[in-house]
């Protein structure tokens, strides 16, 4: 059977492929072993808030399991609108925010909608490996470009500028980011978005953390710049329903029918479930939920960052939100008799049965040193993980 050169030139995502192992040990372990504590991978440990849960039961009941528009049913539509009011000040029209299967339905439908073969995408390196792939899905190229720590791992004006070209169809950020958890400074973005815009090019933001950005005052959605901004978003960090595989898009107003288009033939629909389950996420009490889940992610970035320093990792910036650290592991290799980070990941999970994700995914720019560790398990999971890695990193 011949294999597509596209499917053939998508790698693998080695997360999952760390995730296999941990598992495979796991399954291997004795009772009195260390239990696997997964550190690897970003899901909440937290579950849908309760009346979510219940008003799926309730769609369940009715029969609300049918085939819903494309764009997704208005009230969901009407309700994230009014959140943007609410939470951000915005005033973005429903008709703008089309609902999605998931945050990568939609990075896919606005990569078909907007790139052509050959076209260029400037990401920063390290970011998160799928969203360049879902750029080579569409015949384009992903352009990594090296951030670093004086930059929070995002892209500057200055490095868009020097990096475009004449294929460059535009940029590609995530703030907060995924490894590193850092946000991009708005005054920053605002100055790269109106370069862009001046090339008549396109500037799309992976939001999908925005929720659960941890400064003060909170960060701002990059749709406060104008209308001409593509943004990402979902309903699986934040709001806790990774497993529902909802989430939506806003998008300027000349793309709703394309992308209509384009969604209608490759997906017919969002989970209609979801959708309908998802309108309790705006409900005062599940608000609230998320928002004291946010402080208890931030409690936990707060414990682990500092417990990693102690230990002696470097990490060179403060991750900002999501529930990521960027860690660089080189100065402990001596300690497992290692020289990489993948090496790393792999002697710490035979050694003490913790499971993170080694930097090879994310990039190019010294990723083959560096570690990403998820603080979404709870605060006694990360508790634990520190006192067995202090068997072998002496503090």
């Amino acid at each position: 059977m011949r294999i597509s050169e596209r499917a053939q030139a998508i790698e693998p995502f080695f997360v999952m492929e760390v995730a296999k192992a941990a598992s495979r040990m796991a399954e291997q372990l004795g009772a009195d072993d260390w239990p696997m504590i997964y550190l690897n991978i970003g899901e909440p440990d937290f579950t849908a808030a309760p009346r979510v849960q219940a008003r799926a039961k309730e769609a369940i009941d009715k029969g609300q399991s049918q085939y819903t528009p494309a764009l997704g049913i208005d009230p969901l539509r009407d309700s994230i609108s009014k959140w943007y009011g609410s939470h951000f000040g915005l005033d973005v029209p429903s008709s703008r925010i089309l609902i999605t299967a998931g945050a990568s339905s939609a990075l896919q439908l606005a990569c078909m909608a907007l790139i052509e073969p050959g076209d260029e995408m400037l990401m920063p390196d390290p970011s998160y490996p799928c969203n360049r792939h879902f750029i080579t899905s569409c015949g384009g190229v992903a352009k990594l470009i090296a951030s670093g720590a004086k930059s929070d791992f995002q892209l500057s004006l200055a490095s868009v500028q020097d990096n475009w070209g004449p294929k460059t169809r535009g940029v590609l950020l995530a703030s907060p980011s995924n490894p590193t958890g850092t946000t991009i400074d708005f005054d920053e973005l605002k100055k790269i978005h109106a370069f862009v815009s001046a090339q008549h090019a396109i500037t799309l933001v992976d939001e999908i953390y925005l929720g659960l950005s941890f400064q003060e005052p909170p960060a701002k959605t990059a749709l406060a710049l104008d209308e001409q901004i593509v943004s990402i978003n979902s309903f699986s960090k934040y709001f806790n329903m990774t497993g529902w595989r909802l989430g939506w898009m806003v998008v300027p107003s000349e793309l709703v029918a394309p992308i209509e288009r384009l969604a209608q033939n490759l997906f017919i629909c969002p989970s209609a479930i979801a959708q309908h389950a998802a309108l309790a996420c705006f409900e005062p009490e599940s608000l609230a939920l998320f928002e004291a889940r946010k402080v208890a992610f931030r409690e936990r970035r707060d414990y682990l960052v500092q417990a990693l320093l102690d230990l002696g990792f470097d990490i060179p910036a403060q991750p900002q939100g999501a529930f990521y650290i960027w860690a660089n592991c080189q100065p402990l290799y001596g300690a497992l008799g290692v020289s990489n980070s993948w090496d790393f990941a792999f002697e710490l999970m035979r050694q003490t049965h913790i499971a993170v994700a080694p930097g090879r995914d994310f990039g190019h720019n010294e990723t083959e040193h560096f570690i990403r560790l998820s603080t979404a398990s709870a605060m006694s999971a990360l508790v634990q993980a520190v006192e067995r890695m202090k068997t072998i990193f002496k503090p």
